[in-house]
């Protein structure tokens, strides 16, 4: 087969999958688990054989009208350069482990048919955003995730988390897609065309009239699709969902294509330095804002959460000093570690019955007990955390060194403010990045306490995920070193200067963060010995219990299988608290941004709907209701004589041509009379 036909099955196999899924759930669901694994795992095995055939080379492009429409053409159309195939393992990749540990993780899930179903669709969708050449195309893979994220984050419907999440995301992605959609209709008016070759094009030739207004319109999709500030809030409630759709969202997919989308038209965005600026501004916010708010986060999935929005932060910084490769580089590596640390924190999950860090930070010998997770989620953390020599240490360093060339005038694409803001936030989240990474592991796997409960080795279908996932985490980083014809050519190796930052950054934040959790943890032993609480201790400790029941009744804990002793609720020590002081507070609620919107936005809309119904009942429906009553009125009269009583009938005659008689001869004598 050519390269083109194995790319157009990429996306077809999962898709089918889906349907065959959906229509034999109910009637053969013995097929339901083969034909949701091995759909997806074919079709990371054609993505594999694709890349290797484009091999980093020139881009394949292939394409045919699909519909007229009297002015700018749809094509079906292909774009298959070193981005794209790359990019297509990745989803290929984590959506096969993701559907293999959905296997075991939801094996007593009534909704798993419809579960993976979802699943596989959001791959096929995802695969055809990174392989279409049209506009148009990509745009339906783009809304198709969307509604599959509606679904699979309210996967527990029956939880008024669950419901109210898969709302959130809905409703703020397409907050986003709207202005997403007029900046595609008037790139393409420029253009003459939604085919990114002849965008591309048309951008080199100077072609487009309204460069700032189109990057601006498109950036507020790219901002709700992938979850940068101000349209961040959706992701951590999305934790409500399954931990292998967070999995899949989050490293993959979703979040992944606004990203993936801008590196696919970067000459659209650096024909604007204003642009440009915004971008690196609101990678900025997003970098340093969400790292802080992981550091409050007691619910380990939203720490993960918020790990995931800094990432992208990062990603959408290289992309505004004008370094793609850099972007992509850091989406395929963290996509392998973030993949990892959504699935090693289900089976966390799963052993400890909770998804509250300060319960696991009560469980003594939790590691022992998952020693897959344990391992691997270590070399996850390192690997988010950037410390040699793990992946995220190579593409982090890239986007440094990308911020840095920007920042002392080395590319004329990018302008210095724009590098400056990237490089100053990015060393600041890198060492906020170690901290909450440092707290995540002594909380989950450094408790003191109660016995964590053995339940025996988790499913290997869990476990055996997480080792395959942890071979990328760990040697990716030095595709840098060889694949340099995948990522435009040039290299994405780190300089002397920017290393020794970003792992200074990283040695101080794990250090102090380490320190703070042994000074906490000796405070909470004076303190369980009878010695007097140190001042500020105890507020923090019953809010600390607060959150562990809270997290302990996450609608995902019902899926754990084997029966657990009760959540403990005593405090724990969390170096989060004393890293952040009073901060801590507003951290932990995201900076209040859910309460600014709803006094700015949801209230008012609630008050504008309330005040339009007071108006459609109390004035429009008087209206209609005093028209009806007149002829109700009439016709209550006119039935009350008839009373069916003959003589009534003669007498009203009678009585009535009397009265017309006196009548004429009353207007007769009147009429003689003049």
């Amino acid at each position: 087969m050519t390269t083109t036909t194995l790319a157009v099955l990429v996306p077809v196999l999962p898709f089918l999958g889906a349907v065959a899924g959906l229509l034999l759930g109910r009637t053969a669901p013995g097929f339901v688990r083969p034909l949701a694994v091995l759909p997806t795992l074919a079709a990371a095995a054609l993505a594999v054989l694709v890349a290797v055939r484009q091999g980093g080379g020139k881009p394949i492009v292939a394409a045919t009208e699909l519909t007229p429409t009297g002015s700018v053409p749809i094509d079906l159309a292909l774009y298959l350069d070193g981005f794209a195939v790359l990019a297509a393992v990745l989803v290929g990749l984590v959506a096969t482990c993701v559907q293999l540990y959905s296997t075991a993780y939801l094996r007593e899930d009534p909704r798993y048919p419809s579960y993976a179903a979802l699943v596989s669709l959001f791959t096929s969708a995802m695969l055809l955003v990174v392989y279409s050449g049209d506009l148009m195309v990509l745009l339906v893979g783009w809304e198709i995730m969307g509604i599959c994220s509606y679904f699979l984050v309210g996967h527990y419907w029956e939880t008024e988390a669950a419901r109210s999440a898969s709302l959130k995301a809905f409703l703020v992605t397409k907050l986003g897609d709207v202005p997403f959609l007029f900046g595609l209709f008037a790139l393409a008016v420029d253009a003459g065309s939604f085919q990114i070759t002849r965008i591309l094009g048309a951008v080199a030739s100077g072609g487009l009239d309204h460069p700032t207004l189109i990057a601006l319109l498109l950036l507020a999709g790219v901002a709700g699709k992938s979850a940068q500030f101000p349209l961040h809030t959706w992701l951590p409630d999305a934790m409500a969902g399954p931990t292998p759709v967070s999995a899949l969202i989050h490293a993959a997919t979703m979040v992944a294509a606004g990203v993936y989308f801008i590196a696919r038209l970067l000459p659209v965005f650096t024909a604007s330095q204003a642009a440009l600026v915004v971008m690196a501004v609101m990678a900025a916010v997003t970098m340093i804002g969400s790292a802080l708010a992981a550091l409050a986060q007691d619910d380990i999935k939203r720490v993960l959460a918020y790990s995931t929005i800094g990432q992208l932060g990062y990603m959408v910084g290289a992309l505004a000093v004008a370094d793609r490769g850099a972007a992509v580089f850091h989406l395929l590596s963290h996509g392998a570690f973030k993949a990892l640390l959504f699935l090693g924190a289900g089976v966390i999950i799963h052993a400890a019955g909770t998804n509250s860090l300060s319960a696991m930070a009560r469980m003594d010998g939790l590691a022992k007990r998952i020693p897959d997770a344990y391992w691997t989620m270590t070399v996850a953390l390192l690997a988010l955390a950037a410390l040699p020599p793990f992946a995220g240490f190579f593409s982090k360093e890239a986007v440094l060194v990308a911020a840095e060339h920007a920042a002392v005038g080395e590319t004329e694409l990018a302008p210095t403010a724009a590098g400056w803001t990237v490089l100053v936030a990015g060393l600041v989240t890198a060492l906020i990045t170690a901290a909450y990474a440092t707290r995540l592991w002594l909380m989950a796997f450094r408790g003191r306490g109660a016995a964590a409960p053995d339940h025996g080795r988790e499913p290997l279908a869990m476990t055996g995920v997480l080792w395959l996932l942890a071979v990328p985490s760990i040697t990716f980083g030095l595709a840098g070193y060889v694949l340099d014809d995948w990522f435009d050519g040039h290299p994405l190796t780190p300089t002397a200067a920017t290393s020794v930052l970003g792992i200074g950054a990283a040695l101080i934040g794990a250090l102090v963060t380490y320190g703070l959790w042994q000074r906490a943890s000796a405070a909470l032993a004076r303190q369980a010995a009878g010695a007097r609480p140190a001042p500020g201790t105890e507020p923090a400790s019953v809010a600390a219990a607060e959150e562990v029941a809270s997290a302990a009744q996450a609608p995902e804990v019902a899926e754990v299988t084997h029966e657990h002793p009760g959540v403990p609720t005593a405090p724990a020590a969390d170096p989060g608290r004393a890293l952040l002081g009073p901060l801590h507070r507003h951290a932990e609620a995201g900076f209040h941004l859910d309460a600014v919107y709803a006094a700015l936005f949801v209230r008012p809309v609630l008050a504008a709907a309330g005040l339009v119904r007071f108006l459609d009942r109390e004035v429009v429906d008087t209206y209609v209701r005093g028209a009806g009553a007149a002829p109700r009125l009439l016709g209550t009269l006119v039935r009350r004589a008839q009373t069916g009583n003959v003589q009534t009938y003669l007498s009203a005659l009678l009585g009535g041509s009397v009265v017309l008689a006196v009548a004429v001869a009353v207007l007769a004598n009147v009429n003689a009379g003049s």
